[in-house]
């Protein structure tokens, strides 16, 4: 190794700004007060409940112990509640290939009425949803679908903003790329399902994250189409938790963390492409 390199970092080390030391330091402060409620919400999911309540409180625990969790599976219908939130997710990633396709349509096909029915679509986008719960808890309920989980998922399949985002970024996609796939004789569905989805992985990725969570956190819509308990989300039995056991927090605790976790674990495998999707598909 040079001589040098030694003297070159303390040379780089020393060119480094105090307004950077503070900035950095300031940043680093603002990031551990916004992570506290997390840190206190994991923390206390694995406290005993004679430490949960103890005064004065304290972070860390003294004795861990993962009985709550246990609780919420084997005393509490958690586990229903589990399965019914993985299934609506299910269902609502399927829309994705749908609202792929009509993005798809918007960006690359011209036909009679495109605009108009784009236009419709961003529409759609302005409108509050607790204006459209009450018809399509008529439209559901006429067709038979209320309490059940097909019902709940429906509604969540489609977004006119998940489309938006669809066109926006499959306009950058060369047009030389699709019609040379159609003068090898692919046809559209070829084209669509083996070109244009594989160069859409970043936007693909942003919008796995977003149904995710669309569908994980469902609450008010799934309280009212559901009237049996059996088809109720993890939100729903959370909000139902918190009613029925108001003394203990450390099981709360334990039901908040199987709620958000698992929206962290799908973000930070997502999150390199959540900021090149949005990049390219042209929001600020």
């Amino acid at each position: 190794m040079s001589t040098t390199d030694p003297v070159r970092r303390r040379r780089a080390r020393s060119r480094v700004r105090p307004g950077t030391v503070v900035l950095g330091a300031l940043l680093a402060a603002g990031a551990l007060l916004t992570a506290f409620p997390f840190l206190w919400m994991i923390f206390g999911s694995v406290k005993p409940r004679s430490e949960s309540v103890a005064y004065p409180p304290q972070l860390l625990p003294q004795e861990p112990t993962f009985e709550f969790f246990v609780e919420l599976f084997t005393k509490l219908d958690f586990g229903r509640y589990l399965v019914n939130t993985l299934l609506i997710v299910a269902i609502c990633m399927v829309g994705l290939l749908l609202m792929a396709a009509a993005g798809y349509g918007f960006a690359k096909f011209s036909f009679p009425g495109r605009d108009v029915l784009f236009f419709l679509v961003l529409v759609t986008m302005m409108i509050p949803g607790q204006v459209t719960m009450i018809p399509s808890y008529l439209i559901l309920n006429g067709l038979d679908l209320t309490n059940t989980l097909i019902g709940i998922a429906l509604p969540m399949l489609v977004s006119g903003f998940s489309v938006f985002l669809f066109r926006q970024f499959m306009t950058t996609i060369p047009d030389e790329v699709i019609e040379a796939a159609r003068m090898d004789g692919a046809g559209e569905w070829r084209i669509f399902l083996r070109i244009v989805l594989p160069m859409s992985g970043p936007i693909l990725a942003v919008q796995v994250v977003l149904t995710f969570i669309a569908g994980w956190n469902s609450f008010l819509w799934p309280l009212i189409i559901a009237n049996d308990q059996r088809l109720y989300t993890l939100s729903v039995g959370l909000s139902l938790l918190n009613q029925q056991i108001a003394t203990n927090p450390a099981l709360q605790m334990a039901a908040s963390t199987l709620m958000v976790v698992p929206i962290l674990v799908v973000f930070v495998v997502f999150q390199r492409y959540i900021v090149q999707g949005f990049a390219l598909s042209g929001l600020k």
